[in-house]
């Protein structure tokens, strides 16, 4: 039998992780408990034997968002936030700080299910997805190989979230040809584009800001407004 998936859950609400354990491990899921980034820091030493990171952004002491900032690029552990203010700059600041997911506080027991079997589905290798590059794509100084899951620029690792990972493959798999904001979110965070979503314009503003430092003032992803973004050919 394969050993169940074990998740790292970061909050000081003591009586919401024994509930969330509770749930998860009727689902098929192990989960270890932080409730401070102290805890989570000496915990993440070993970050290898997690699947899988849920992390309150409000904590005594040093926060979620703080606590992620300090671990990414270094620890490429999928991350759902767990935000209980309700507001949107922590959301898109999670985002922007690598974090897969977010979900507000109190939360369904049985939506973060889904959205942590989601995030595992996207954070797996992919090389069968449609359009999903299954050889290495060499740009310029650029170079792409799916099944490292690595990307280079000059020769030097560009350091990537796995769903970072994923945009930038499938734009750069699909060079000079349009992907809709409708196509990427369901191939990449397998899940409909919903009103108001801006989720995959966080994750693609985030693989343009990495790439800026090294090729900067240079147009790599362009916006077609109201449409969805295209890898330019020939822009390295």
């Amino acid at each position: 039998m394969s050993e169940k998936p074990r998740i790292l859950m970061v909050d000081d609400d003591v009586d919401l992780c024994e509930l969330m354990g509770d749930y998860l491990s009727h689902e098929g899921f192990l989960l270890e408990y932080a409730h401070n980034a102290d805890e989570a820091l000496e915990k993440l030493s070993r970050a290898d034997r997690y699947s899988l990171m849920l992390l309150d952004v409000m904590m005594p002491g040093k926060s979620g968002l703080e606590l992620l900032q300090q671990i990414r690029p270094n620890v490429q552990l999928p991350v759902i936030m767990l935000t209980g203010r309700g507001e949107e700059i922590d959301r898109i600041l999670g985002l922007e700080m690598g974090a897969d997911d977010y979900l507000s506080k109190p939360c369904n027991p049985r939506e973060l299910l889904a959205r942590i079997r989601a995030v595992l589905r996207r954070a797996e290798p992919q090389p069968q997805a449609t359009l999903f590059p299954d050889a290495v794509v060499n740009m310029g100084v650029i170079c792409l190989d799916p099944g490292l899951r690595e990307i280079r620029v000059s020769d030097e690792l560009l350091e990537l979230t796995g769903t970072e990972f994923n945009v930038l493959a499938y734009l750069m798999g699909n060079a000079g040809s349009v992907l809709k904001k409708e196509q990427l979110t369901e191939l990449v965070l397998h899940r409909p584009l919903a009103a108001y979503d801006r989720a995959i314009d966080v994750h693609v503003s985030r693989v343009r800001q990495k790439l800026a430092r090294y090729l900067p003032e240079r147009e790599l992803i362009k916006t077609v407004r109201g449409v969805g973004y295209q890898f330019i050919k020939g822009s390295v």
